[in-house]
């Protein structure tokens, strides 16, 4: 592997480990980096509260202010925005929402090789919403004009070439709610003709049944990647890159591992096993996880694909510290 003049690890600075692999965070701004990926004491007065409920509990984050990703990206090549899940940019009546305003605050922040993932908001890509405890039918479901005008046109206006990838993330759907793979595949093919083309798309299917051949062949036909997700309901990393016999669908060549939470733990023990999500939480990380990851990395370089590696506090308590022990297994491996 070629190693960057730029690159320390034990600074937990990862651009330039290679060029065909990309190591960012599901987020940004956690106080919980301070000393690791954001200077002490550099953003002490501009810390806000943020109460978060998960379940039947509160937990109060720190957030650091937008500006501090202009240290995130001395640290890594991309990072991947969360927030944009919750709200689309543009409501119904085509004004601007809060996240429109939040994300061209991030744009001002950002140089030319800074990259972006957004996540899709859930009213396009969710079957249910969760709405007052319970889940209801989400009429928005793959709707291509909703997705069109209200998020990605304003999404590549804002951001430009800064705009590495869009994320479809479609919850998990039990078996009494699910269709078949193929009804599945029929409407994402539906959808896909309707959008804008596009070689930036992605799909996390976090339903296993869904992960078939008649689903991998709409993908390839419109070059839409699929994400090989680390969650809880999914099986191993490794089982996935059996299914697709590690094929890369996106026609713009990249391939996005997410490492979001430990297997068969859900999102609400997650989070409280990891917060404040300065350190990691012993016995929390599965080792499998890693090693997957690391070899679905090698093989997509072996194939001359872009690797996205996108990982989160909870899937082992400190994002920052498993980048770095997958990077260092990366940068001692010969590619």
């Amino acid at each position: 592997m070629t190693i960057s003049k730029g690159l320390n690890l034990q600074k937990f600075k990862f651009r330039g480990l290679h060029p065909g692999v990309s190591i960012g965070m599901a987020s940004d701004r956690y106080a919980g980096w301070v000393g690791q990926v954001y200077s002490d004491g550099r953003y002490t007065k501009e810390i806000k509260p943020r109460t978060h409920k998960i379940g039947e509990k509160s937990f109060t984050e720190e957030v650091l202010p937008v500006q501090s990703v202009e240290e995130y990206f001395e640290h890594f090549p991309i990072l991947e925005i969360d927030y944009t899940f919750y709200r689309p940019l543009l409501d119904k009546n085509g004004k601007p929402t809060p996240n429109y305003f939040t994300l061209k605050e991030y744009r001002q922040y950002l140089k030319k090789d800074d990259q972006l993932i957004l996540k899709v908001p859930q009213l396009i890509c969710a079957k249910r919403l969760r709405r007052g405890g319970k889940f209801i039918e989400n009429e928005t479901y793959l709707n291509p004009e909703i997705f069109t005008n209200q998020f990605y046109k304003p999404a590549v206006e804002i951001l430009g070439p800064n705009l590495r990838g869009f994320v479809f993330e479609q919850e998990y759907q039990p078996k009494k709610e699910r269709v078949e793979a193929e009804e599945m595949a029929k409407s994402l093919d539906t959808f896909l003709k309707a959008v804008p083309k596009d070689k930036r798309y992605h799909i996390e299917l976090r339903t296993e049944a869904y992960l078939s051949e008649a689903v991998f062949a709409i993908l390839e036909r419109h070059g839409v990647g699929l994400v090989y997700s680390h969650w809880t309901w999914l099986p191993p990393l490794s089982k996935q890159f059996s299914k697709t016999k590690g094929r890369v669908f996106n026609s713009g060549g990249d391939s996005i591992i997410r490492l979001m939470t430990p297997l068969r733990m859900n999102y609400e023990d997650s989070y409280a096993k990891a917060f404040p999500f300065d350190k990691m939480v012993d016995e929390m990380m599965n080792p499998e996880m890693i090693d997957d990851a690391i070899e679905i990395i090698k093989e997509g370089i072996r194939r001359r694909k872009k690797m996205v590696l996108i990982i989160n506090n909870r899937a082992g308590g400190n994002g920052p510290i498993i980048a770095q022990e997958i990077a260092k297994r990366l940068q001692g491996d010969k590619l």
